[in-house]
């Protein structure tokens, strides 16, 4: 599976953003597909993942602002993010793995492409 995250940008506090991942490769609907963040100077950490029949898991920073969804017709997974802080500035990345845990623990991931940044202003 290949991945290419984009839809990053500036965005004040308090503004939107949504953020794609075009997945390619026939296994798509095997996996869970999630998104891990790195803020510069910190280790990566998990935001939110999807399961192909759409259950979805969120870290406690982001419950209740991001939205997480995937089109498996389209191969593409979405990240709606709203009331951005300063702190949700990262690189964000778009991960596939068959293990909740893995995307979770943002570690030993099976697949994750190029990221795109999100810089939220104060």
């Amino acid at each position: 599976v290949q991945l290419q995250a984009f839809g990053g940008g500036l965005v004040q506090a308090g503004g939107s953003l949504r953020l794609s991942c075009a997945a390619s490769g026939s296994t798509f609907s095997s996996y869970l597909m999630g998104w891990i963040r790195q803020a510069p100077g910190k280790e990566r950490e998990f935001v939110a993942a999807v399961r192909y029949g759409g259950i979805s898991y969120y870290a406690d920073s982001v419950k209740g602002r991001f939205t997480i969804s995937r089109d498996n017709a389209k191969r593409a997974v979405y990240l709606q993010m709203n009331s951005l802080k300063p702190e949700d500035t990262a690189v964000y990345y778009c991960a596939a793995d068959s293990s909740i845990a893995r995307i979770q623990s943002s570690s030993g991931l099976d697949y994750w492409g190029q990221g795109t940044l999100v810089t939220v202003s104060s």
